[in-house]
């Protein structure tokens, strides 16, 4: 694991591409560590696919960005306060990314 000020090859490649205001990418101890869970919560959080097909893929270490962290945090309220399992966080999830989906329709919609 790097150093917390050590900038990660990602970080080098968006600095080096020229992409100064993308989302900064944390590793997954970072990641952990920044929303106060277990990195083994985490890994199964992406195994289970709530973060899409990409993280869940086991053969590749995941990366975060901040939007995925906010989704963690979510996560975290429904599990601990309301006692929601994974299944139901991943119904929960399809739905936040559908209805997240149909306000973009929307705007696009009135834009006209």
């Amino acid at each position: 694991m790097s150093a917390p000020n050590d900038p990660s090859p990602f970080s080098l490649l968006v600095i080096a591409s020229g992409v100064a205001n993308a989302s900064p990418v944390y590793s997954l101890d970072e990641a952990a560590r920044i929303v106060s869970l277990h990195p083994r919560r985490l890994r199964l959080y992406c195994q289970r696919g709530l973060f899409g097909a990409d993280l869940a893929r086991t053969e590749i270490e995941p990366v975060f960005n901040d939007d995925q962290l906010y989704e963690v945090r979510r996560f975290e309220h429904f599990r601990r306060l309301h006692g929601v399992n994974h299944e139901t966080l991943r119904l929960l999830c399809d739905l936040w990314r559908e209805v997240d989906r149909l306000k973009g329709e929307l705007r696009f919609f009135h834009g006209r």
